[in-house]
């Protein structure tokens, strides 16, 4: 058990001794520069470990450096809150997180999006292939994904603008045109690469902790018309592209250990690049809230495919990874109907309204809508620790096109 901790910090906050999430704010009047999060408190790395990686305006820097160092700073911050003897020194470089602003936590490089969770992908394919088996062929063989746009990855808190676009005509007539009527959400969990590999080259299952620095929450918005228009034969594209929120801290490997759990029973053999030897499921307790009422509870632990598998079929063909690469599992959804990770599911495709606690319904989202998606996880001795949250508010598209 880590040593008391002399940063006040209150019951029940998600930024613990055992958490220490790092992420990138500016204070009044004053530059980006990385930081990390304990209890209502923002510790500026530059100053208190005069270390000029973390004066920057981003964690990729850091990122690049590799395990060891990841695992030595760690250390170090560690000591640094746990040590009275340190408080003076320190107490400097605390920053109330109620004072800062904070931003993308890091530079974005590639950004691939998966397909991971067999409860929402056969929830997905019952309702759009009714009476068809709801996977396809290649679901269990292998985790699907695309490959996103990562110049529209936003940290959380950045209004989402309403996207327009074409959508299917109603008589096989020309497509309309105007802005999306069903503006759907997707939980999802995401992972951030900090050593890279060379092209040609494979990561393996088992060296995924050696390149994948944290972990951090996604909601990826999908106009869901403008999907169903596009998406044949080449998949997603305009229907996600416009904005994917991320949370502003990012939750080190280091700190999941209790966290980690098997993934559900294979049904079919895997191929040996995908087989791990050692266990990468997740166990983190989502919870999806629409104006401020809890609408799912989503469970990472039932999804069908690791990170790790994930991160190994990235590269299995040899594309490189670089400092900064992002990728999310896709919608998080568990068996019960009160786990489903996006409204198309709580809402089955719109035939079956979600009613809010004040009275209204929705299907799919409307303007003024904020959605915030929350997270926690086992932490060391039975604690929990959380990675705060990721959030956005829909606005009016413009109407000039």
């Amino acid at each position: 058990m880590t040593s008391p901790c002399w940063v006040p910090v209150p019951e029940g906050s998600p930024f613990t001794p055992h958490a220490l999430p790092y992420g990138v704010f500016a204070p009044e009047g004053g530059a980006p520069r990385v930081g990390v999060a304990i209890g209502d408190h923002v510790l500026d790395l530059a100053r208190a470990l005069d270390d000029g990686t973390f004066a920057g305006p981003s964690l990729n820097a850091f990122l690049a450096q590799g395990r060891a160092r990841w695992r030595s700073v760690r250390a170090q911050i560690t000591g640094l809150l746990t040590d009275p003897a340190r408080r003076e020194a320190v107490e400097p470089a605390l920053h109330p997180a109620g004072s800062v602003r904070l931003l993308m936590p890091f530079e974005p490089a590639d950004y691939v999006d998966f397909y991971a969770s067999e409860h929402h992908a056969a929830n997905i394919g019952r309702m759009l292939r009714p009476g068809q088996d709801p996977l396809t062929p290649q679901w269990k063989h292998l985790p699907i994904g695309y490959h996103g746009r990562a110049g529209t990855l936003v940290v959380s808190g950045t209004d989402v603008v309403r996207p327009w676009g074409q959508t299917r005509p109603a008589d096989g007539g020309a497509p309309p045109f105007g802005p999306t009527r069903r503006l759907d959400i997707e939980a999802e969990v995401g992972f951030v690469v900090g050593t890279p590999s060379a092209q040609g080259t494979r990561v393996g299952v088992d060296d995924f902790a050696e390149h994948v620095f944290g972990v951090c929450l996604v909601n990826d918005w999908s106009a869901r018309d403008l999907q169903a228009w596009e998406y044949v034969p080449l998949g997603p594209f305009l229907a996600k592209s416009f904005a994917t929120s991320v949370s502003p801290w990012v939750v080190p490997l280091d700190a999941l250990d209790a966290a980690r759990t098997a993934p559900p029973e294979r049904a079919e053999e895997l191929r040996p690049y995908l087989r791990e030897s050692e266990d990468w499921g997740l166990d983190l307790a989502l919870e999806v809230r629409l104006n401020g009422e809890v609408v799912a509870r989503p469970s990472f632990t039932s999804m069908y495919w690791t990170p790790a598998q994930m991160l190994a079929h990235l590269t299995v063909n040899g594309a490189s990874l670089r400092t900064g690469d992002f990728y999310a599992s896709g919608t998080v959804s568990g068996p019960g109907a009160d786990e489903r990770g996006c409204l198309m599911e709580l809402t089955w495709n719109g035939q079956d309204p979600l009613k809010l606690a004040d009275g209204t319904v929705r299907t799919f989202l409307e303007d003024g809508d904020e959605v915030a998606i929350t997270a926690t996880a086992p932490g060391p001795d039975g604690t929990r620790i959380g990675f705060g949250e990721v959030r956005g508010r829909i606005v009016a598209g413009r109407e000039d096109a």
